[in-house]
C-alpha cells in the first residue's frame, strides 16, 4: 500500500484490491444471503460484526456478546498484516506470522445515508484498515485546531474520494488527529464539477486491539487515554460524538453539501481507473 501524498499524512491506499467479478460475487452475498438487522428508520445504515462485537457505547469490544467466528467470503479480503513472533527467538530469529483481526464490520450504506465523523477509540484499536464496495462516496477528514482556551479557532476539511475496491489504511495522523466520517447525502460533488449520484454501497472495516489498552499520542481532544489523565469523564466525549454529529447534519445544507464546517475545504479525487 502506497501513502497518499496529501494531508492527513499517513493515510495509505490500494486500489483494486479485489477484482470486479469477485466484488460482484460478495455484493451477491451481501444482498442475498446475510440476515441484516432491521433498520431504525428508513435509509439508515447496517452493520454486521464478525470476531468480537463493535460496542457503540463505549467505542470499543462488547465483552458480552460471544467471538463470532469469520465466514468464508470474510477470510479472503483480509489484509495482511504481518508481525513477528518470539518463538523462535531462541534460535536468533524471529518467525514471521499472519495476524488476524480482531473485530471486523460489514456496513450497508443505502443512497443518502452517512456516518458522523468521528475517530475510531485510540486506547482500544491499534491498526484500522477499511474495504469499500459497490458505490463510490466521498469520505471527509477534519482537523480542528484550538487556542490556548481550548476553543475552536478553524476546521481544515479535506475530501477522499473512495472508488469501489479500494482498500485504504489509516495511520499516523490520518488515525489518531483527524477525524473522518461520510455526510448523509445522496449526491457527491467531485473537483471538475462532476455531480455523482451515490448508489448501494458497502464497507468492510477491519480493527486490531491495541496491546496494553493505552494510547500515548496526548491528544486531550481525541484520545480516550489523554482525556482519562486529564480527568475529562467519559460523558464528555459522549457529548463531543452528539456534536460532530449535529455539525455534521448541519453542514449538509443541500443535497450536495459544501464545506460543512466553514474551514477549508480541499478534494482529493482518486482515480479509481487501475494504475
Amino acid at each position: 500500500m502506497e501513502e497518499l501524498p496529501i494531508s492527513p499524512r499517513g493515510l495509505k491506499f490500494q486500489q483494486d484490491f479485489i477484482s470486479p467479478s469477485h466484488e460482484a460475487e460478495l455484493i451477491n452475498i451481501f444482498r442475498h444471503s446475510l440476515t441484516w438487522p432491521e433498520a431504525k428508520k428508513p435509509g439508515a445504515r447496517l452493520s454486521l460484526h464478525y470476531g468480537y462485537t463493535f460496542d457503540y457505547k463505549t467505542f470499543g469490544i462488547d465483552p458480552d456478546i460471544p467471538y463470532r467466528p469469520f465466514p468464508d467470503w470474510l477470510v479472503p479480503l483480509i489484509p495482511k498484516l504481518d508481525y513477528y513472533s518470539d518463538s523462535r527467538e531462541e534460535e536468533g530469529e524471529k518467525e514471521k506470522e499472519r495476524l488476524l483481526p480482531d473485530q471486523v464490520c460489514l456496513q450497508y450504506y443505502p443512497p443518502g445515508a452517512g456516518i458522523p465523523p468521528h475517530v475510531d477509540t485510540h486506547s482500544a484499536y491499534d491498526e484500522l484498515y477499511a474495504l469499500s464496495l459497490g458505490s463510490p462516496v466521498v469520505m471527509q477528514f477534519r482537523h480542528k485546531r484550538e487556542n490556548e482556551t481550548g476553543e475552536s479557532e478553524n476546521t481544515e476539511i479535506v475530501d477522499v474520494d473512495l472508488p469501489p475496491r479500494s482498500m485504504m489504511q489509516m495511520t499516523g495522523d490520518s488515525r489518531l488527529h483527524w477525524e473522518h466520517g461520510i455526510k448523509k447525502r445522496k449526491k457527491d460533488v467531485l473537483p471538475d464539477g462532476t455531480v455523482r449520484l451515490r448508489q448501494d454501497r458497502w464497507s468492510i472495516t477491519y480493527r486490531w486491539l491495541r496491546e496494553g489498552g493505552v494510547c500515548e499520542c496526548g491528544d486531550v481532544r481525541l484520545c480516550d487515554t489523554a482525556q482519562r489523565r486529564a480527568g475529562v469523564e467519559r460523558e464528555y466525549r459522549w457529548k463531543q460524538q452528539v456534536v460532530g454529529a449535529k455539525e455534521d447534519e448541519e453542514g449538509n445544507g443541500n443535497d450536495i453539501g459544501g464545506k460543512g464546517d466553514g474551514g477549508s475545504d480541499k478534494q482529493n479525487n482518486i482515480d479509481s481507473s487501475p494504475p
